[in-house]
């Protein structure tokens, strides 16, 4: 008979993975001068389409002062751009330009294709099937 899992123990274990597979991706990643939170922001806006500051803030769960800086140093970039709210002519909107559709694109391809790789070469049917089955179940982390 094996022991119970230890919620805690799995705690550690699964944060300590994540953080090795996001440095990871981020090694593979052709974007390396973007920080995370602003490959983040620029994923949620290819995702999701244009948003303002505080809607970016809330999805991503930062502060909004935090956002706005990350707003402003994509714009400096020349990745996003700012335009009146058609409903609301106080607020503006945050959207991609062509050049960060490019960005974005050119990212997501190098660390899927990465990740493609590795679960091919390292993992057997039968184990890409236990992980597919747990990425299920670790989906509802993210849902909180």
């Amino acid at each position: 008979m094996s022991p119970s899992p230890d919620p805690a123990l799995a705690a550690r274990h699964l944060r300590v993975l994540v953080g090795r597979l996001r440095r990871r991706l981020r090694e593979v990643d052709d974007v390396q001068e973007l920080t995370a939170s602003q490959l983040a922001a620029l994923g949620r806006l290819d995702r999701d389409g244009p948003a303002s500051t505080s809607d970016l803030a809330k999805a991503e769960r930062v502060r909004p002062q935090s956002m706005a800086a990350t707003v402003a140093v994509l714009e400096e970039r020349g990745l996003v751009a700012r335009r009146p709210d058609p409903d609301d002519g106080r607020r503006q909107l945050i959207e991609l330009t062509p050049a960060a559709d490019e960005v974005v694109r050119g990212s997501r391809r190098a660390r899927d294709e990465w990740l493609e790789r590795a679960l091919r070469e390292r993992f057997t049917e039968q184990e890409l099937a236990t992980v597919t089955a747990a990425l299920t179940l670790l989906e509802r982390l993210s849902e909180q």
